[in-house]
């Protein structure tokens, strides 16, 4: 009986403790290097090609300034991503059914690979 008791206390107590690993903090992009010589024109393009390759939807809202928004199934996330000839950055805006928490900083961990992935096909659109 003891044993039982031991084992449901221990089953309960890893169940409360990966209930939450399917949230993580926020990654954003800040001020990430442009190496070489490009116009702010070229990095748009670039930043334009590498998020419609991976199914984002980039629209420029001003000069040096450009949305993304991305939806998959009934997930939907949006980002802004302000851009020069010699750095980018990308900044969560909003989402849905992400889990986002204001409060924590925190979203669904699919959230970050999406900005991971953007990312690193901006770099190689650059």
């Amino acid at each position: 009986m003891k044993k039982m008791l031991i084992l449901s206390t221990l089953l309960l107590t890893l169940s409360l403790i990966f209930t939450g690993c399917n949230t993580t903090g926020i990654y954003n992009v800040k001020q990430h290097k442009v190496s070489g010589q490009k116009s702010s024109a070229n990095v748009y393009r670039a930043i334009n090609a590498a998020g419609t390759s991976l199914g984002w939807r980039i629209s420029k809202v001003k000069p040096g300034v450009a949305q993304g928004k991305i939806a998959l199934r009934d997930h939907m996330a949006v980002v802004r991503i302000d851009y020069s000839n010699s750095y980018y950055a990308i900044r969560y805006i909003r989402s849905q059914n992400l889990k986002y928490d204001p409060n924590k900083g925190t979203i669904h961990k699919n959230y970050n690979g999406w900005i991971h992935n953007l990312e690193n096909a901006i770099d190689s659109h650059l």
